[in-house]
């Protein structure tokens, strides 16, 4: 019957009627035959699922706008971590879009660098040029300091002063440098040094006295305001402090560790260690030492002859008395006769007549002054800081594992012998030095929850790594048989009817002449067994031929009851 117009093409009275026409039958089967093929394309699409991966991180919103129509433009696939803090893209192509965006100049930081020198318009003052450059320098510097790995974002601020003509007019640059580190990180102070250098030497006359370091939490890195004489620790130096010990401990442990076995001892040291700087001047000057056996520096000599001839000697009437008989003097001096006109001298008045070959006396004065060396030492002595003042180091070792013979398993406390000998092992370690005052005490003591039976291992179906395993393979397998399952029973047959195989033709004697469509029989709605459209067609031919009577009669019905 002709479809009434206002029919719901829908309704289950349409779909039968479109069910029961061979065209409508054959829709039908197609329209089955999509559902099934997209229903399998989605199962294997959903296995095939692609993994995504972080593109970039920690981006800020312009940034991340940027990017986001770049992948759009490309129609490459991106999603949005948790909480919006990255974007991903699958895997495979991470390294590939990477390169593309910075070709693009992706993600720029949030701060602008000298690219806004190459934008300059004409007519700008220099007010403005020079505000420009300033913000360029800022951008520059802020990026630079952003690839050290504990920064996550920096923000520069220069004041730079107007250049004047005058010297005492003239003022030096500053910066101020604010941080903003990542979770967990922080810098030391070397690190902050070299902060404070590189932003010193990127701007002229600079000095590194004049840059201020302040992270995100307002505490001062640089200790440029630091009071002169202050002698608290720094963090270095308490990072040395930590260091000597961890690895004092870890030479204990590795030389100890062969002999008691792996998790079976434990090492801890603590060092006082004196940062102090002490410098010690000293002059020493010992004994003199016998003129003989000492060293003569200088020697100087001095001689004086006195030549007059004045008279000399007592004045009054002994004088001019005449010379007694002269005599052989007891002691002749011949360097210290005696003066004429002296009393006793020849030709005096009261002094013995002196022989004819003694000589005239003359006075003669000589002084000698000899320097010795003096033994003196200068001693300069510079201690530097950093140096071990006590060491103290406890070790605990466990109780050694024992197998019987019967296969269990005991522990038993070293002997006195093997205590000896850890112990040495450990001074030789540790660089006992008794005059240091260093102490050490070893102490062998069973460790709680260690002392027990080695749980038996996991089997392979118990263990994470199998389950997962599993899961991805039961998956994979559970896609295969769905996709089997709708291939053979549902699609196939739906191919099938849609392009039965030829059935075999008979002559009017009944002999096969050639290949038709198979008979198939459906089943209806209540079990009846229904016959194709193309066997009811050769059942009608075939009682044509044989009666065609019945035939006209049928047709006449039909023509008669319109």
């Amino acid at each position: 019957m002709p479809q009434t117009a206002g029919a719901n093409p829908n309704s289950p009275s349409t779909i039968l009627n479109m069910a029961k026409s061979p065209n409508g039958r054959k829709f039908l089967l197609m329209v089955g035959v999509a559902a099934v093929i997209a229903v399998m394309i989605g199962l294997v699409l959903w296995g095939q699922k692609p993994e995504y991966r972080v593109l970039f991180s920690n981006f800020s919103d312009r940034d991340g706008g940027a990017i986001m129509t770049s992948l759009q433009a490309a129609n490459v696939p991106y999603k949005f971590a948790e909480g919006g803090g990255a974007i991903l893209v699958p895997a495979d192509k991470v390294h590939e879009i990477r390169l593309k965006l910075a070709a693009e100049g992706l993600p720029k930081g949030g701060s602008v660098g000298f690219e806004l020198m190459e934008n300059q318009k004409l007519g700008v003052s220099q007010f403005l040029e020079q505000v420009n450059f300033q913000r360029a320098l800022e951008g520059e510097l802020a990026r630079s300091i952003q690839s050290v790995g504990a920064v996550q974002a920096a923000r520069v601020h220069l004041a730079l002063p107007k250049a004047s003509v005058f010297v005492r007019d003239q003022q030096k640059p500053t910066a101020s440098v604010l941080l903003n580190l990542h979770a967990g990180r922080f810098l030391d102070q070397q690190q902050v040094s070299a902060i404070v250098h590189l932003v010193a030497s990127s701007v002229p006359e600079l000095s590194p006295k004049n840059v201020t370091i302040v992270d995100q939490a307002g505490n001062l890195l640089s200790e440029n305001n630091k009071p002169a004489g202050t002698n608290t620790l720094d963090p270095s130096q308490l990072k040395y402090v930590q260091e000597l010990q961890q690895n004092i401990a870890k030479r204990i442990e590795s030389i100890i560790t062969p002999i008691v076995g792996l998790n079976n001892v434990r090492a801890e040291a603590t060092a006082d260690v004196d940062f102090s700087t002490s410098e010690q001047a000293a002059e020493i000057y010992k004994p003199n030492q016998v003129p003989s056996s000492a060293t003569v520096r200088s020697q100087q000599t001095s001689e004086s002859t006195n030549g007059s001839n004045n008279a000399t000697g007592v004045p009054g009437a002994l004088t001019n008395q005449p010379a007694p008989a002269a005599t052989a003097p007891l002691n002749t001096t011949p360097q210290t006769t005696a003066a004429p006109g002296t009393p006793g001298a020849p030709g005096t008045p009261g002094a013995p007549a002196a022989t004819a070959t003694a000589p005239q006396a003359t006075p003669i004065q000589r002084d000698t002054t000899t320097n010795y060396e003096v033994d003196k030492t200068i001693r300069y002595v510079q201690q530097p800081m950093g140096g071990l003042k006590r060491l103290s180091v406890a070790v605990v070792v466990n109780y050694k594992r024992v197998v019987g013979k019967d296969g269990k398993v005991s522990f038993l406390p070293l002997t006195e012998i093997e205590k000896t000998q850890i112990t040495d092992l450990v001074r030789e370690a540790m660089g006992y030095n008794k005059d240091r005052g260093d102490t050490l005490n070893v102490v062998n003591s069973p460790f709680a929850g260690s002392n027990k039976e080695e749980a038996p291992k996991l089997p392979l179906w118990e263990r994470p790594e199998a389950i997962d395993m599993g899961m991805q393979g039961a998956k994979y397998l559970l896609l295969g048989i769905v996709l089997l399952i709708l291939y053979f029973k549902v699609l196939k047959p739906l191919l099938n009817k849609l392009n039965p195989p030829p059935l075999a033709l008979t002559d009017e004697s009944g002999q096969p002449v050639g290949m038709a469509q198979e008979l198939e029989e459906e089943v209806g709605p209540m079990g009846i067994h229904m016959h194709s459209y193309q066997q009811n067609l050769e059942a009608a031919k075939e009682l044509a031929r044989q009666d065609p009577k019945v035939v006209a009669n049928i047709v006449k019905a039909w023509v008669g009851n319109e």
